[in-house]
């Protein structure tokens, strides 16, 4: 892989695509006039997916965790608002109530008072604890495995039981959060908006083993590349790939900027850690902040 000659935070694991390369593989889908055959965005698709693995190969769940239970809490936590917010308070609410069975009996007010600064805090104090309450009542205290049992708990929708069955227990799953389904339109995977019609169409381009890694780095890169409002184009490693290249800032210099996370400007030493096979939890010792 080569480096965007000249880019400061981009680093050499980062794929440059030239610009004229990306806009002419824009203009032939245009003149093409016709619609990218099933085999053409399987083949595509699983380019993009190996492309994005070289870039993020340190990519996992950005939830800290260190067990089923802990992963299905946080996860719950996480709705409407940042990874980042819920690492911050779930060491202080695991160490009150280490498992099911603390959380179950524990003091809603308290619950809340830890989990306040995630927003909506008396909804998910009240979550939380009833899911640990299924949990010790249905499940002797357990996380189950199957979707249909983890969708049965409270606070858990589709999107966190794949995040639960893929990290916790190694079954594939894909976690159609918003960076997941805004990424797999831009892409061309998929034109749908439901997250169950994302789901079954990006699933058909992929074999199940690849789809637990495919939402982690489809999520890494809508965080760090591809933004909502303003993607960071002239920097993107699938930019040649990409059916909606042009929609962002093309210009390198101009994008380098807009990158985030570990490839923001100044954060190079972060890349480097992280490429070094640091984990999330001994970089937050060594002192960096893994947020934007």
């Amino acid at each position: 892989m080569t480096s965007a000659v000249g880019q400061e935070g981009v680093g050499p694991e980062i794929r440059h695509v030239p610009e004229e390369k990306a806009r002419a593989g824009a203009a032939r889908r245009r003149r093409s006039g016709t619609a990218e055959t099933h085999l053409g965005t399987v083949r595509r698709a699983r380019k993009i997916n190996r492309i994005l693995g070289e870039t993020y190969p340190y990519a996992v769940a950005e939830l800290d965790f260190d067990n089923a239970f802990e992963l299905v809490v946080a996860t719950v936590l996480s709705a409407q608002t940042t990874d980042t917010k819920v690492n911050m308070v779930t060491p202080t609410l695991f160490s009150a109530f280490p498992d099911a069975q603390a959380l179950s009996t524990a003091d809603r007010s308290a619950v809340e008072e830890i989990v306040r600064p995630l927003g909506f805090y008396r909804s998910k104090a009240k979550s939380i604890i009833t899911l640990a309450g299924q949990l010790v009542d249905e499940h002797d205290g357990r996380v189950p495995e199957t979707l249909e049992e983890l969708t049965a708990l409270a606070g858990v929708g589709r999107k966190t039981a794949f995040v639960v069955m893929g990290n916790a227990f190694g079954l594939p799953g894909l976690t159609v959060d918003t960076h997941f389904g805004r990424l797999s339109r831009r892409l061309g995977f998929t034109e749908e908006q439901d997250p169950v019609k994302v789901e079954k169409d990006v699933a058909g381009l992929f074999p199940p083993g690849d789809w637990t890694m495919l939402s982690h780095r489809l999520i890494y890169h809508g965080r760090r590349i591809c933004h909502a409002k303003v993607p960071a184009c002239g920097v993107c490693p699938v930019a040649d790939l990409c059916p909606s290249y042009g929609s962002g800032e093309t210009d390198e210099r101009a994008a380098a900027k807009l990158l985030q996370y570990e490839f923001a400007p100044g954060r190079e030493e972060l890349h480097r850690r992280y490429l070094e096979g640091a984990t999330r939890r001994e970089l937050r010792e060594e002192g960096y902040s893994l947020g934007r």
